[in-house]
């Protein structure tokens, strides 16, 4: 019994080489867009973090106002009434 393996690949295997093929390609094609993603989140990160610092460098530049301490409310003096017994 001799086997002998025919030089035409049988069609599960072009299928499975097919399918091998198109998953490396997705996978490539997701992997640049993870990458591509996080780029864009280092960036707006980079961003948010400039505008932050020069509000904060800003906030700390200028002078500080203190405001005056609220006046606290008297309250009015109620007189009372006087009975006349009469």
């Amino acid at each position: 019994m001799l086997s002998r393996k025919s030089d035409e690949p049988s069609p599960d295997r072009s299928a499975r080489a097919n399918r091998q093929r198109l998953a490396q390609v997705e996978g490539a094609r997701a992997m640049a867009n993870v990458e591509r993603d996080a780029i864009a989140v280092r960036k707006n990160m980079d961003r948010l973090r400039a505008l932050r610092e020069a509000r904060e460098a800003e906030e700390a530049s200028a002078p500080t106002i203190v405001p005056d301490p609220p006046k606290k409310k008297r309250k009015k003096a109620v007189s009372k009434e006087r009975r006349i017994i009469a």
